[in-house]
């Protein structure tokens, strides 16, 4: 959103968009109120972080007795790692609403510092859960009648671009890039995973959504980050979803990986990624590690961006009209 010069000071959000936030957090409060899920506060500040390599994290300093000068803190780019800790320790089904920060990340539909709802069913699969996240986001959108449909992500590839996403090389990846009109395509080295997110986010993502709430469940299991994988179809998918409205992605869930072994292993196969393209290496997360070990309830989790789903509700395509202060004039 422009700010006339002069009036850098001013918010970028209008008082109906204050508003609609306000409401829509109590909206959520009387969700899970009434259906007995404690909302929860973890730290936004961690010795660990992400090691997902398409995430990187802001870092600060502490000047705190007993912290390394040199070791920084992270500010989480999602409260998942805490709230596990809480639910290895009994917590029972539990929410959160926090802010959630991630770097490099800047446009029309992302924003450095953002708004999450994170929330974690002990007992519940996915389909239990998808089913509640309908719920709640046709009670935050007014719409209690729209519909919901689910697409296995195999068949969203080979019914839109005529491909198989477990089957196809790189060379019929990059065929199928150039085949739909993707520029640059030629210059691109990407792996196997880079070319699928090419294609779903610029083919096919702005399809999803268009009449109805379209869930995309059983992603490769290349892309399990902390999912649990399974076989579907004589298969091997992980038992994750995706929530797209309108084009936009709104939520992210997962059957949550309960093995701490399995678990090291991503993390530090994510590591050996990161290295090999040159970025940061973080501190593993060692305190979920040993949530894990000590033992995670099966359960079912799911992040939901609130900002997106505040810019469905008051129709408007650029994030800042839904902040009070964007990054440039915070």
């Amino acid at each position: 959103m422009h700010t006339p010069s002069g009036q850098a000071w001013r918010p970028t959000a209008d008082r109906a968009a204050l508003q609609a936030r306000a409401t829509l957090y109590a909206t959520i409060r009387a969700f899970f109120s009434a259906a007995g899920v404690l909302e929860v506060e973890t730290p936004l500040l961690s010795r660990a972080a992400v090691t997902d390599p398409a995430l990187d994290s802001l870092k600060t300093q502490l000047a705190l007795a007993g912290f390394a000068a040199e070791r920084p803190l992270y500010l989480h780019t999602s409260p998942e790692f805490a709230m596990k800790r809480l639910l290895a320790a009994g917590s029972g089904p539990i929410y959160q609403i926090c802010k959630v920060f991630r770097d490099g990340e800047r446009g029309r539909r992302h924003h450095p510092e953002f708004s999450l709802l994170e929330w974690y069913r002990p007992g519940w699969n996915t389909e239990r859960l998808m089913d509640e996240v309908a719920a709640l986001v046709k009670l935050a959108l007014d719409q209690p009648a729209l519909p919901v449909a689910c697409v296995t992500y195999r068949a969203l590839f080979q019914t839109q671009l005529d491909l198989d996403p477990w089957q196809a090389d790189l060379e019929t990846l990059r065929a199928t890039a150039r085949r739909v009109g993707l520029s640059g395509v030629a210059e691109l080295d990407l792996d196997r995973d880079g070319w699928l997110d090419l294609l779903l986010t610029h083919c096919l993502e702005p399809t999803l959504g268009r009449d109805c709430l379209t869930f995309v469940c059983d992603y490769p299991p290349s892309q399990a980050a902390l999912a649990r994988v399974k076989y579907s179809d004589a298969v091997l998918v992980a038992e994750r979803f995706e929530l797209y409205y309108q084009g936009l992605e709104l939520a992210n869930g997962f059957a949550e990986l309960s093995d701490a072994e399995e678990q090291r292993a991503r993390f530090e196969a994510d590591l050996a990624q990161r290295r090999a393209c040159g970025q940061p290496e973080p501190p593993l997360d060692e305190a979920l590690l040993a949530a894990l070990a000590h033992g995670l309830p099966e359960c079912a989790g799911v992040a939901l961006g609130l900002d997106r789903l505040l810019m469905l509700a008051l129709g408007v395509t650029d994030i800042a009209a839904v902040l009070s202060f964007s990054i440039e004039c915070a």
